[in-house]
């Protein structure tokens, strides 16, 4: 490929180049074979990029919608701690198993925040920090789903320049042949 300067996207993704001129691409030190093997190479990268990406949007839209519901769980506690009355409620014990329970109204809840830890807030501080991680996971979401729009398009890319290569080169190889098939009937 030609030594000129990439652009990337907003998170560092190399945008492809598209081939106008295959003549610029190949060379005597860079004959097809290695500009092939090179643009396979990028789509391959961008593929495992693209991979992750899916990963990254499904673990995203897995967390968005439980940390709503553990928001609104907080305004509900809020709500009911007002009023003084206690929540009549089911909650799970495992996957199949579910356990009644009264939980009298409190000033503060209890967070999981991985690796076995679990901490007290208050209710306005567990609120705050689950809307900070709301909003964090969103944007998250949304770049994620930006950079999924941006690989797609890159991949697209690289898959026509290999294309075009490819042709170029049995266009060549086509025309070699018949230089050399009018060279030796002469």
């Amino acid at each position: 490929m030609s030594e000129q300067k990439l652009q990337a996207n907003p998170r560092g993704i190399p945008q492809s180049p598209f081939v106008e001129r295959v003549e610029d691409y190949v060379s005597e030190a860079e004959p097809v074979e290695v500009v092939l093997k090179k643009f396979q190479e990028a789509i391959s990268k961008y593929k495992f990029m693209e991979v992750n990406l899916l990963q990254r949007k499904k673990v995203l839209g897995d967390n968005i919608p439980e940390i709503e519901k553990t928001i609104a769980m907080i305004d509900l506690l809020t709500e009911k701690k007002e009023t003084q009355e206690p929540i009549y409620t089911d909650y799970e014990l495992n996957d199949t198993l579910y356990a009644k329970a009264k939980v009298e109204a409190s000033d503060s809840v209890y967070l999981w925040l991985g690796a076995n830890v679990m901490l007290e807030y208050t209710c306005e501080e567990a609120k705050d920090l689950l809307t900070t991680k709301l909003n964090t996971a969103k944007t998250s979401l949304k770049n994620t789903l930006e950079d999924l729009e941006f690989l797609r398009d890159q991949i697209t890319t690289m898959e026509v320049n290999t294309a075009r290569v490819y042709n170029w080169d049995v266009k060549q190889r086509r025309l070699n042949k018949e230089k050399e098939g009018a060279a030796s009937s002469s």
